[in-house]
């Protein structure tokens, strides 16, 4: 296949735990295998200086959040192609969890939401695992991913939904989209 020049931002949705961090590594390997420059912005929650998770408050949230978009922007400075381990929407709905809505950040929010060129929803298929950083109560997880598909809802986000039947092909979905929207439109002809 050849080498492609148009921008992509794509982002990873979904409650923690769900397999997020796995894709956006394997989707870079199978972009980076056919010749697309691809950077990773990878989860900045999991380097809060502040406590996360069910114990996050409106400063950690916040943190998050705008380191994030710091980091997506840097990456976009940089690379054609922008993989993110979570969208701001991911970060916002932890803050919406804990404090409730936060009308000043709506605008940036809304702002920063139009810039992802690819939503990929991720459902939840098993419970959590310890990992030393995210939250391991599955009611916690599903809390998240409720409010989650609430927000894509109310905002109608385009959205890929992948299969949680399929988890095996999750990859291959995902490289399919990211490259039909890589290539140049087609011209009708007649």
């Amino acid at each position: 296949m050849p080498t492609v020049a148009p921008s992509l931002k794509i982002a990873f949705i979904g409650s923690h735990g769900v397999g997020k961090t796995t894709l956006c590594y394997g989707l870079a390997a199978r972009l980076k295998a056919l010749d697309v420059s691809v950077e990773v912005v990878r989860e900045v929650a999991r380097r809060c200086p502040l406590p996360i998770n069910e114990e996050t408050g409106v400063a950690a949230q916040s943190w998050i959040l705008h380191t994030q978009i710091a980091e997506e922007l840097a990456a976009q400075e940089r690379y054609p192609v922008v993989i993110c381990d979570r969208s701001v929407l991911d970060n916002y709905v932890y803050l919406l969890l804990a404090a409730g809505p936060r009308g000043e950040l709506e605008p940036l929010l809304d702002a920063w939401l139009g810039s992802y060129g690819m939503l990929v929803r991720v459902p939840i298929v098993d419970e959590p695992s310890a990992d030393g950083v995210r939250a391991t109560d599955p009611a916690f997880q599903r809390a998240v991913d409720e409010r989650l598909l609430e927000e894509l809802e109310e905002r109608g986000l385009p959205l890929v939904e992948l299969d949680p039947r399929h988890r095996q092909r999750w990859v291959d979905a995902v490289v399919d989209g990211v490259w039909r929207r890589l290539q140049p439109p087609q011209l009708r002809l007649l």
